[in-house]
């Protein structure tokens, strides 16, 4: 009896410390799990913070343009076909430049804000505007001679000339354009966004009664709405000129004017020329689509279908446009913090997103297929082909919002000039071929075109997707603050 006694009294013990190890590992793991819990849901709940306002702001800027053409719609035929060529060929040689040259600020501000070095913010912003401005006056050169390059290209003589009108009277545009891009840059990197949506508001609101007044009222016409357009550019950029002056939340990154922006400027452009030709590459690609559709048989019907395509598809990749200004900043804000661990959870969490917003926005373009050709054509056959076409745009749309946020993320990063080679390698080695082998090769007209957009994005998002699951996190981090310190200048460097 005392023998199993003292066996009791050697093993309670023993069973004791075996049972509070195993609570205690239960405790870490539900600790554990309870705190990364907590982090995922304040993630997801900073970038949708973030990414609402973004769409918005991406959708009223859009709204411009198309409310422009609305007008311009009721003066007749010619004047709509003047006016739609010449918001494409300004998209092509001026707005998308400009986008992509202020991305570049993704990078620098992002990280600069995240490692709490704030003056800088308004260094490279201003350095940023001194870029931009100074590249507009060539391209304002070029958006004055619109008619004549249009004609030289072949273009059809009266919509050259209408389209001439047009860009002419949008060259004031194209600075408004640029400091709208670099103000939006610089406080959305601060998570500062509804001023944005404001702005843009405010300049979309009083773009419907500035229109009618310029087109109808004015009797300028197809100038009247580019004149009207020039304004509400202006108007957005001069509210965010007056919020960055005047508001305390952007006194620590915004000290006035400095000397201080006119160096580094190499540096500046070593992240702004990929950055443009990572935009360029892809935007062009799509307004190629649009050239190729009237070579085909019934160019008609297909440019027709295909012109309503491209902008459902821009419609809709105004979403995803948003999740991607907000993978950019939170992931560029904890590099340059040096959280390489909460950076990677942002760029998970962004992508799981991108995935529910894309199965859901795909299924709901399915389910309208039958109506939404309607929205924009009474004719039978135009409705039939949209119809046809529409699953492929719910596909395109699927896997244009995953790379949109993986390149959001790639900016961030500051991988640019990976993204430039990406996007060089899927549109112009595999996209446009493909488009043309099916469409004129293999003879599937238009949905050839679009098939080879998907093949495009395919591989765009897969190359992004490996390059980002191979990331060494805490590298990034690193060269992230190298950049961010590179990047700083000694605020007595200038006397």
């Amino acid at each position: 009896m005392e023998e199993e006694d003292q066996n009791s009294s050697l093993n309670s013990p023993l069973i004791h410390t075996s049972e509070d190890e195993v609570n205690s590992k239960d405790e870490r793991q539900i600790n554990y799990e309870n705190i990364r819990s907590k982090l995922i849901a304040e993630e997801v709940k900073k970038q949708l913070w973030l990414a609402g306002p973004l769409m918005s702001v991406s959708l009223l800027q859009y709204c411009l343009q198309m409310i422009s053409i609305m007008f311009v719609g009721h003066l007749g035929e010619l004047p709509l076909s003047g006016a739609s060529m010449a918001v494409s060929f300004t998209a092509v040689t001026g707005f998308t430049v400009l986008m992509g040259l202020a991305s570049a600020l993704d990078t620098f501000c992002g990280q600069s804000y995240g490692a709490k070095q704030y003056h800088m913010l308004g260094i490279h912003m201003e350095r940023a505007i001194i870029v931009l401005l100074l590249v507009s006056i060539p391209l304002a050169f070029i958006w004055a001679n619109t008619g004549e390059i249009l004609k030289l290209l072949g273009q059809d003589a009266q919509i050259s000339v209408e389209a001439g009108k047009y860009a002419k009277c949008l060259i004031p545009c194209l600075f408004a354009h640029g400091l709208v891009q670099c103000l939006n840059r610089f406080l959305q990197t601060q998570n500062v966004v509804f001023p944005m949506m404001m702005s843009s508001g405010i300049a979309a609101l009083l773009h419907i009664p500035l229109c009618w007044v310029m087109v109808f009222k004015a009797g300028l016409g197809t100038r009247g709405a580019a004149v009207a357009n020039s304004i509400s550019y202006w108007i957005n950029a001069l509210i965010l000129i007056l919020y960055v002056k005047l508001s305390s939340s952007c006194s620590k990154s915004w000290t006035g004017f400095s000397g201080l922006a006119f160096h580094n400027v190499p540096y500046f452009l070593k992240l702004a020329i990929p950055s443009t030709v990572m935009v360029c590459l892809e935007l062009w690609s799509f307004e190629m689509m649009v050239l190729l559709s009237g070579l085909l048989p019934n160019p008609k019907l297909e440019t027709s279908v295909l012109s309503i395509s491209l902008n459902t598809d821009l419609t809709v990749w105004m979403i995803p446009m948003g999740l991607s200004a907000a993978a950019s900043t939170r992931v560029s804000n904890e590099l340059g913090a040096g959280r390489p661990a909460a950076a990677k959870l942002a760029a998970c969490v962004v992508m799981i997103i991108a995935i529910i917003e894309g199965l859901l926005l795909g299924t709901v373009l399915i389910l309208i297929r039958y109506v939404w050709g309607y929205a924009y054509s009474n004719e039978q056959e135009v409705v039939k082909y949209v119809a046809d076409i529409v699953p492929l745009i719910a596909v395109s749309s699927f896997l244009d919002g995953l790379q949109c946020v993986l390149s959001g993320i790639a900016r961030g990063c500051g991988w640019q000039k990976i993204g430039a080679y990406v996007n060089l390698g899927s549109y112009y080695l595999v996209g446009i071929p493909s488009a043309v082998l099916l469409a004129f090769v293999l003879q599937v007209g238009g949905k050839g075109l679009w098939l080879g957009i998907i093949c495009a994005l395919a591989v765009q998002t897969v190359s992004l997707a490996i390059i980002t699951i191979r990331t060494n996190w805490d590298q990034e981090a690193k060269m992230a603050t190298e950049r961010v310190y590179d990047a700083v200048i000694p605020v007595n460097a200038i006397s």
